[in-house]
């Protein structure tokens, strides 16, 4: 696996920690959430821009 594939798996493994995140607040803390659940979008659009970038 080269470098450039190992950044893009960790954004998409970041993306899915801070999903975790936004399940895990969303009932006591629905604007921390929404705010976790953009980053989360943004990492994941992130490592599909980077995966297509090759």
């Amino acid at each position: 696996m080269s470098q450039h594939e190992l950044i893009a798996v960790g954004l998409l493994a970041l993306a899915g920690f801070l999903i975790g995140g936004v399940y895990t607040m969303w009932k006591t803390a629905k604007i921390a959430a929404a705010v976790l659940g953009v980053l989360a979008l943004l990492a994941a659009g992130g490592a599909v821009a980077w995966f297509m970038s090759t």
